[in-house]
């Protein structure tokens, strides 16, 4: 093997063990943090069973973005889009690439989160809006 592969792999599994060593760390605060909570219980409903608390998990939506991703997927549309286009035209294009389910709710969610996001980028000066169509704003990326 070459020498810039190993020192890759190394480095690689200096990064790996790295992370291991963060996530065990936060692992232990999260358990200590627990047995803390347990024990206010304790004191506060000496009657509680603890064991009985279900854990509740967190499983984000389908719909929902990773962060910045909204932001680059709605001003990727705008720079390929010939005219401006209203939030709710975003929204639709978004919906198709991002192959979400393309009904009357998940428009009108997608919607909204793009008229959050556009008005953000205007703040930030990266998209600008215009008047529109009815109360519509037509939106274009700032050149």
């Amino acid at each position: 093997m070459t020498d810039y592969m190993v020192e890759g792999l190394v480095k690689k599994r200096a990064e790996l063990a790295g992370e291991i060593e963060r996530n065990q760390d936060a692992l232990h605060k999260l358990v200590t943090d627990l047995e803390h909570m347990d024990a206010t219980l304790r004191i506060i409903a000496p009657d509680t069973e603890i064991e009985a608390i279900r854990p509740k998990v967190f499983k984000a939506p389908e719909d929902w973005s990773k962060r910045g991703e909204m932001a680059r997927i709605v001003l990727s549309i705008l720079r390929t889009a010939r005219d401006p286009m209203t939030s709710r035209e975003i929204a639709a294009q978004m919906v198709i690439q991002r192959g979400l389910a393309a009904d009357q709710k998940m428009l009108k969610l997608m919607t909204k989160r793009v008229s959050t996001c556009l008005k953000t980028q205007r703040e930030k000066g990266r998209a600008l809006s215009s008047e529109g169509p009815g109360f519509h704003l037509l939106w274009v990326i700032k050149r």
